[in-house]
Parts: C-alpha cells; sequence; structure tokens
C-alpha cells in the first residue's frame, strides 16, 4: 500500500521559499497598473460600484462600467468575480495570459453548498455534528467547480449565529464556537485538499471576519458592537481553526465591530489575523464593501475610503472600482507607501503561485452540466444524517415514525412538497432545478414499490392567505392512512438580506397546518427553512415533527429514505429553537445571573407567585429544542462518567501545548429495539474564574453508532486549549477553578464528573 500524502497546508505553502522567489521575480518587472490590477475584483459584465465620493454625492445611482476584457488583455485584472463555465473562463483566461506578463486570473464563486450536485445548506450539514461528511462534500463540489474555471470559494461562513432572524444563519454552522471552529477545520480540509496545487484543489475564502453573526436585532448589514473577550471566546475560534487549517484567503465583514468597519480594521485585519495567528493569504473585502466605508461615515471620498482598508490589511477590492482609481493618487501625494501596495500584491501572487494557476491556467477536465450520478450518494447521504427528528410522538401519543408497510396512501400536502427550485435553498449552486429530486417524486417512488400511492395536494403556497387550495388538502388527507406536511419558507427567505422579525411559518401555512391536524389523521410535519422556526403550537399538537432544512439535489430520496426507516435520524441541532421570537438571541451556554430562577420549572411560564429571578412571565427561559436535540427510531443511555484525574496542578494546565490534561469517559448504551447513531457529547463549566463563565460549553462529541443493546465506552481528552477562556486582559488562561463536565446527548445531559485545577 502506497504511503498517504500528507496534507500540505496553505499557510506553509505560502511561506515556501520558491513561491517567494518566484514572487518577488515576477513583482519587479510589474508596472503600477499592472500591480493595482491584482487588487482589484469585477464581474463578467464591468459593472462596479460608484466612481467615487463626488459622484456618490451628485448621483446615487452613478454607476462606473468598465471594459473588464479590455483590462485582461492589459494585464490590469486580477480576479473575477462569479464568472464560471470552462469557455466563459478560458476567453478572459486567454486574454490575460497574452497580457505582457501573462498572469493568470483566478475566478471566485459563490460555492456555498455544492457546485452542481447540491447538498444540505450549511446549517443543515452542521446538524450531521460530522466533519469527515462536511469535508467529503466540499471535495466534491471543488472537484465539480473546477471543471468550470472556478479555483477560488468564498466559502465557509463560519460567523457563530445566535439570532434566528439573521437570515445568513443559513450559511454557517449555528451558535456554538466548539463546533464552529471543527467545521470550519473540515470546510478547509475539503476544499484546498491536501496540497492547493492539486488540480482538484481550490482556494477558501472565509467569511464574513468578523462578527457578523452578531448584527444587533438580526438584521442584515447591521452594526455589531461586544468586548474583546466575548469576541475572542465565542467569535474568532472558527476563523483561528480555518487559518490554523490552512485557509489561503479571508474575506471581510460588512458590519462595524465595536465602531469601526471591519474592512478598514486593523485590529482584526492585521493585528489579530497576520501578527496573532499569521496568517500569510490575503483578504478580499465583501461586495462593494470598500465603497460602503462612505456609507459607514469613517470616509467622506474615495481615496480615503482605500486608504483605510488597504492599510487595514484589506488586499483585494470586490467590485467598489475604488484601488484602481485611488492608488495612484495616495502614491502622489504620499499618504500611501509603494511597500504597503507591494505587500498586498505579493500576497495575491503567493496564492496564486500555489494553486498551480501558472501551470494550469485553465478549467480542468470535462465540465460538469447536470448533477453528477457519482456524487449524488454522498449528496443523499448528507442530507439523511442533516434531518433532525424534534419529535416523535411522546405524552401518551404514539411514535408514528418511521413509516412502514402498512401505510397504502400516503397523504403529501404543502407547498414544498413538489417544489424543485426551493429545495436546493440559499446560494443554491446555479438553481438547476432538472437535478432536483423532489418530495414528490422520491415519496412517489417509495410508495409505488411497496403497492401504494401519493395522493398529492399543494394547499397553499409559501406566503400566501388563498385559502383556495384548503379544501383539496383535507380531502386528500381524509383518503390516507397518515399524512406529511412540507411547510416551511421559501429558499429567498434565509440567507443574504433575508432577515426575518417574525419566525413562524409563513403565509397561512400555519392555519392549513391547524385544519388538516383537526381531520384527526397522523400527521408528519416535515419543516423546511434555513434557520429555527417557531414552532410551539406544532410541538403541542402534531406527534412528529422533523427539521429537513434545504437539502439540496437528492431532497425527495434522502426523505423517503428516512421516514420509512432505512435510515435512521442523527441529526441534532447546532441552533436552539425558540418558543417564541422575543427570546432571540438564544443560545445555550449562556452565562449566570445574580438573580437565577434556582429551581423553578423553566419549562413552564411563571405563575402570579413568580419572584424577582431572571425570567420571562409569558415563556419559558428555556429553548423548545435546545442545542444539541435530535431523536431516533431508538433510544439511548447515560451512565458512569469518569475523570482521569481529580486535581490538575495550575503550571501544567497552563502549557498552552498540553493536549490532555484530563479524560473523561462515559458509557452510552442503545436501549431501543433498532441500529442507531448517536451523537455523544461532552459539556464543561469552570466555577471560581476571575470572569464569568457560561451555564455550560461543548468541549467534545463524537458520533457512535450501536447495535439494539449494545454499550461503548467513549472518552474525550480535555487540553488547554477546552479548559482556558479568555481574561480581562484578553490573555488565554487557565486558572485555579473548579470543574463539572456532563456527557449526554443534548446541552441538556445530566450526567455529570467533576474535577479542579490547583495552585
Amino acid at each position: 500500500m502506497a504511503a498517504e500524502v500528507p496534507v500540505v497546508p496553505a499557510n506553509a505553502q505560502l511561506a515556501s521559499p520558491e513561491i517567494e522567489k518566484k514572487v518577488d521575480a515576477l513583482l519587479a518587472r510589474m508596472t503600477l497598473a499592472e500591480k493595482m490590477g491584482q487588487l482589484v475584483q469585477y464581474g463578467s459584465d464591468g459593472g462596479a460600484a460608484l466612481a467615487g465620493a463626488d459622484a456618490i454625492a451628485a448621483n446615487p445611482e452613478a454607476r462606473a462600467h468598465v471594459d473588464v476584457m479590455a483590462l485582461a488583455r492589459k494585464g490590469e485584472l486580477g480576479s473575477m468575480l462569479n464568472v464560471v463555465g470552462a469557455e466563459t473562463t478560458r476567453r478572459y483566461q486567454e486574454a490575460a495570459l497574452h497580457s505582457r506578463l501573462g498572469i493568470p486570473l483566478l475566478f471566485g464563486a459563490d460555492i456555498i453548498h455544492g457546485y452542481r450536485t447540491i447538498y444540505p445548506v450549511p446549517l443543515g450539514l452542521s446538524a450531521s455534528w460530522d466533519p469527515s461528511l462536511v469535508e467529503d462534500v466540499s471535495r466534491m463540489s471543488a472537484a465539480e467547480a473546477v471543471t468550470g474555471g472556478v479555483k477560488w470559494f468564498y466559502s465557509p461562513m463560519v460567523d457563530i449565529s445566535r439570532d434566528a432572524r439573521w437570515g445568513r444563519s443559513t450559511e454557517g454552522a449555528g451558535e456554538d464556537a466548539y463546533l464552529g471552529a471543527a467545521m470550519a477545520r473540515a470546510y478547509i480540509r475539503g476544499y484546498q485538499g491536501k496540497d492547493l496545487a492539486d488540480p482538484e484543489s481550490v482556494a477558501a475564502s472565509v467569511k464574513h471576519f468578523a462578527a457578523y453573526g452578531a448584527a444587533e436585532a438580526g438584521r442584515e448589514y447591521n452594526t455589531t458592537d461586544m468586548s474583546d473577550v466575548r469576541l475572542r471566546q465565542v467569535y474568532l475560534p472558527p476563523y483561528r481553526a480555518a487559518v490554523e487549517a490552512g485557509a489561503a484567503t479571508m474575506m471581510s465583514a460588512f458590519n462595524s465591530l465595536n465602531g469601526v468597519p471591519a474592512t478598514a480594521d486593523r485590529y482584526l485585519m492585521t493585528d489579530i489575523l497576520r501578527k496573532e495567528w499569521g496568517f500569510n493569504g490575503f483578504v478580499v473585502s465583501d461586495y462593494t464593501a470598500v465603497m460602503e466605508l462612505n456609507n459607514h461615515g469613517i470616509a467622506l471620498d474615495a481615496a480615503t475610503a482605500t486608504l483605510k482598508a488597504l492599510t487595514a490589511g484589506v488586499e483585494v477590492d470586490m467590485m467598489s472600482h475604488y484601488y484602481d482609481t485611488e492608488i495612484p493618487g495616495l502614491l502622489k501625494d504620499g499618504r500611501l507607501s509603494m511597500a504597503t501596495v507591494d505587500e498586498a500584491v505579493r500576497r495575491v501572487l503567493r496564492v496564486k503561485f500555489a494553486l498551480g494557476l501558472f501551470e494550469r491556467p485553465y478549467a480542468q477536465g470535462t465540465e460538469v452540466t447536470k448533477a453528477v450520478d457519482a456524487n449524488r450518494p454522498l449528496a443523499r447521504r448528507a442530507a439523511e444524517e442533516s434531518f433532525v427528528l424534534l419529535k416523535n410522538g411522546g405524552g401518551g401519543t404514539p411514535a408514528v415514525l418511521p413509516l412502514d408497510g402498512r401505510v397504502k396512501k400516503l397523504a403529501l400536502i404543502g407547498p414544498l412538497a413538489d417544489a424543485a427550485g426551493e429545495m436546493q435553498g440559499a446560494w443554491g449552486g446555479a438553481k438547476h432545478f432538472p437535478d432536483v429530486v423532489t418530495l414528490r417524486a422520491g415519496l412517489s417512488q417509495r410508495m409505488k414499490a411497496q403497492g401504494g400511492e401519493v395522493i398529492y395536494a399543494e394547499g397553499t403556497g409559501i406566503e400566501t392567505d388563498s385559502e383556495a387550495g384548503f379544501a383539496e388538502a383535507k380531502k386528500a388527507a381524509a383518503q390516507a392512512d397518515v399524512v406529511v406536511m412540507a411547510l416551511g419558507e421559501s429558499s429567498r427567505m434565509s440567507g443574504e438580506a433575508g432577515s426575518r422579525a417574525h419566525l413562524d411559518l409563513p403565509g397561512n401555512q400555519q392555519k392549513l397546518l391547524e385544519q388538516i391536524v383537526a381531520t384527526g389523521k397522523p400527521v408528519v410535519l416535515l419543516v423546511f427553512s434555513g434557520r429555527p422556526l417557531v414552532l410551539d403550537w406544532a410541538d403541542r399538537h402534531v406527534p412528529a415533527i422533523m427539521a429537513v432544512w434545504f437539502p439540496g439535489t437528492e431532497a425527495g430520496n434522502a426523505v423517503a429514505n428516512v421516514l420509512f426507516g432505512d435510515v435512521a435520524p442523527s441529526g441534532k441541532l447546532t441552533m436552539s429553537f425558540p418558543y417564541a421570537e422575543g427570546q432571540e438571541p438564544l443560545y445555550y451556554n449562556q452565562f449566570p445571573t445574580g438573580r437565577p430562577p434556582g429551581d423553578a420549572d423553566l419549562s413552564k411560564p411563571p405563575g402570579r407567585d413568580s419572584t424577582f429571578v431572571s425570567r420571562y412571565i409569558d415563556v419559558p427561559n428555556t429553548a423548545l429544542y435546545p442545542f444539541g436535540h435530535g431523536l431516533s427510531y431508538t433510544t439511548f443511555a447515560y451512565s458512569d462518567v469518569q475523570v482521569s484525574r481529580r486535581r490538575v496542578p495550575l503550571q501544567e494546565a497552563n502549557d498552552a501545548a498540553a493536549k490532555q490534561l484530563v479524560t473523561v469517559t462515559a458509557t452510552v448504551k442503545n436501549t431501543g429495539k433498532r441500529v442507531g447513531t448517536e451523537v455523544v457529547q461532552l459539556y464543561v463549566r469552570n466555577l471560581g474564574t476571575s470572569l464569568e463563565q457560561p451555564m455550560r460549553s461543548l468541549q467534545g462529541f463524537q458520533r457512535v453508532t450501536l447495535q439494539p443493546g449494545e454499550s461503548k465506552r467513549v472518552s474525550f481528552p480535555l487540553g488547554f486549549h477546552e479548559l482556558s477562556f479568555w481574561n480581562a486582559k484578553s490573555d488565554e488562561v487557565v486558572e485555579p477553578t473548579r470543574y463539572t463536565v456532563w456527557v449526554g446527548g443534548s446541552s441538556t445531559a445530566d450526567q455529570t464528573a467533576g474535577f479542579e485545577i490547583a495552585p
């Protein structure tokens, strides 16, 4: 057997003396116009942003239109945005290669969860708690995309999102920093492979740096404000993990952080990213974010916006048309140094050399023009692992799932039951809907195979008040043995600019649901969304509920496999589902309060005799479905949580290289009658610290598959990074404290043990 090729992180490749020698030689030959070209990005139509502050003031709709092909021919263009396809990219690339120096273009695109074969939206994918799966599907999308000339993905988005109102929650891994970091590493490994120079590797652009997910009120593009401790403890860990995994590029965020727009934030881009973390790739602005420094009010003209962004550490200006128009004047009047420009160009060229663009500038292989049949099984498995069974009977109600062969007539009702265009979700590739297996198609095939039939009724639209289809839907339900309802959001309702103030089922879907439940037939509710929704009524009245997100190309087949028990659901929530919007932002690892609820039953609203404690008077404090929650078709039990040592010396614990200071072990057992996969989760709390710490924080997880009656001993190492926190001086430390650990199947785990860090 051949030895496995070791992974070469991009940061190591970019530091290669050979690449640096090539960069220096090329840079020495470049004119100022050619240098500026490497720092700007355009789309194929040449539409750039407003041409300058004076134009903004005079005519907000004025736009600078650039002959992009002419720039490519002159060697004054470095990269292009969302220009895809082998033939299209070849035309621009040939123009660039025939320029004086022949520097190839870098084609970047918003490939978020698949190029042509689409897998679940990232929030759904994160519910798999399966980094190896994330790595596999990311690799799949990279291999497809390079056939269309794309070598740069604006992904992964690693923003922590604790507010379901924020539409871009769909693009990330949810509310937890530890899980977010694990997913970030997986995406980087998948996209960039073992070597950036591999023909099937693409450069990742980690976004949006930083803290974009904390936008006030969950409103897109809005401001964020937080302490440095919270920034470092909650929002930065996934970025840091991506950099340590070798991310080649980063993208600055639209938002301001503590009053400084991210695109002009030297503290973020230079002090933390480069000086602390050693990042040696380049940073690209988000779309027109350099120009938007004017709107933020920290620049009065295009020149100042350019100066602030470039000197902060943003090397590439996406679509603002500022760098290439303003840099000459800034150099001439001495406000900008040529050394700063050269360093920015050097960083861009490093990535191009590391990607092998100079040797292989064109699309690789045969262009993918439809969903790849060989990739469908992986996309289907990703969808199956992403589904979260929120409820299945209980409280005296028998379980409805899995369905079996006795179901001969299945009513399929809802606006998302036969909606190929919605299954791919926000940023769903190029929206090639014929590739998609709809829910109706997948369930119809399954029912036909077992001698049954699907009775389909749309019932209502996603965002309509019309009840014209209600009668047909109730008729379908009356004829059926079981009803499957496909309700939720449209794909446009989540993603960028998809903030929502109300998190209920849109339109009159709730009313339709209530009327179908009133028929008395057993109902399975499938919730399609890019975020947590308010499902309080459904939880009280619908016997089975499953979150299926936007599952992608294999939606219908994946849903059929899980509903009929070919695959047992194993997904776990990575964002908490609220009782009401007023709980947002909502997350499991909240900080303690001086007026804790104590022994109050937080699953119920308080009565008139409630004392003065920290709680709502109309809904519980807790989530309807908490972080880490997810049921299976079997049950699991936990026991015998142990720690390897009860006391750890402080000096030993403060060794940043320590990987295994304490080992936590526990037994998990499949107590049901079916094989199942459980996500075993480890949570930690430390008491006695100089700064208050969360009530509990995830610090480990494992996917474990068990046969009926089978037990397994699982172990979790806790090292410096799992036990440390950021103190008031912004230092990562371990202090003399007492630790409690929990092991279980969600953030409400109750099997516990403890140890202490002693001076």
